[in-house]
């Protein structure tokens, strides 16, 4: 069965304002510690708690560097799964000694899993027969809510901060304008039930565990990711962009992205994967630093790279 191409469902602009206004109306509470454990030379941990929609406790790691400020920000969006690290793997942890940066745990997650501790695999059909009841909407209110967090913090250089992450990456920039540069390698929602139809892979092949379950339920799922879809959000996104494409089990190749990138109102570049975490991570990097103005921060044994 294939999909039809992705049209934007009536009422999407009104489904996230409505997201948005609910989460305006919370404080945001936030509870600061220092992580000594965490802390070093390059810079100081907080472990950060904050309150999104449900209202529902949030957790992220927050890293300041040592010196005088502002700082630019790299705010990491959380990947598919339960645990999410003070800066992602591979990545240099010597870029803490320039960025603040901010990782964050959404619910369902590790250290934001109380009351609700996620499935995985499971989360990906949480609630999905309704946009309001997915899970993810819940999700892309705590991302929201992380990224108001960080560029209000005074050592927050605001005209550079980048979001990074996989999907969740691209449509926080496209709801909270405050995203300056944007680097979003999208795995799920994005033609969400085309692609699942030609792969047994995890995590997509959880939609087609839940349709097997229950195939009446093929046309609520549809619209409910179409309220998701990585191309609802593009024309809102203005920051500086790098999408980059996967044409392997776990992404979206670069032909389905060519319309989002079309959508996109600011810069962007699409990059096709090299399969290679090395030749992928050093592009990313020297592709990011470069348009925010700073030297890249690779791992020892990733230095010297170019593009």
């Amino acid at each position: 069965m294939t999909t039809p191409a992705y049209e934007r469902p009536a009422g999407f602009d009104a489904f996230w304002q409505d997201v948005l206004a609910e989460l305006a109306q919370l404080p945001k509470a936030p509870e600061v510690e220092e992580v000594p454990l965490r802390s070093s030379d390059l810079a100081t941990v907080y472990g950060v708690r904050l309150t999104s929609i449900g209202p529902y406790r949030i957790f992220g790691y927050l890293s300041i560097p040592r010196g005088q400020g502002p700082f630019p920000a790299r705010f990491f969006l959380p990947r598919y799964g339960s645990v999410s690290d003070l800066v992602p793997q591979g990545t240099a942890n010597g870029q803490r000694r320039h960025y603040v940066t901010f990782s964050l745990s959404v619910r369902g997650q590790r250290r934001a899993d109380s009351p609700y501790a996620a499935s995985f695999p499971g989360q990906l059909t949480d609630g999905i027969d309704d946009p309001s009841t997915y899970v993810y909407r819940g999700i892309v209110a705590d991302c929201c809510r992380g990224l108001e967090y960080l560029a209000q913090r005074p050592e927050v250089d605001t005209s550079r901060i980048a979001a990074i992450g996989t999907d969740l990456a691209l449509i926080a920039a496209a709801l909270c304008p405050r995203v300056t540069h944007l680097v979003s390698t999208p795995v799920i929602h994005h033609r969400a039930l085309e692609r699942a139809e030609g792969t047994q892979a995890y995590p997509l092949e959880e939609l087609n565990d839940y349709l097997r379950l229950y195939p009446d339920r093929r046309e609520r799922v549809a619209n409910t990711l179409a309220h998701y879809d990585l191309a609802g959000f593009a024309p809102t996104v203005e920051a500086t962009t790098l999408l980059m494409a996967d044409s392997g089990a776990n992404g979206v190749r670069a032909d389905y992205l060519e319309a989002v990138a079309q959508a996109i109102n600011g810069p962007v570049e699409l990059h096709e994967s090299e399969h290679s975490n090395y030749k992928d991570g050093a592009f990313a990097e020297v592709w990011l630093s470069g348009r925010m103005g700073m030297e890249p921060s690779l791992p020892p044994h990733w230095q010297g790279w170019t593009l």
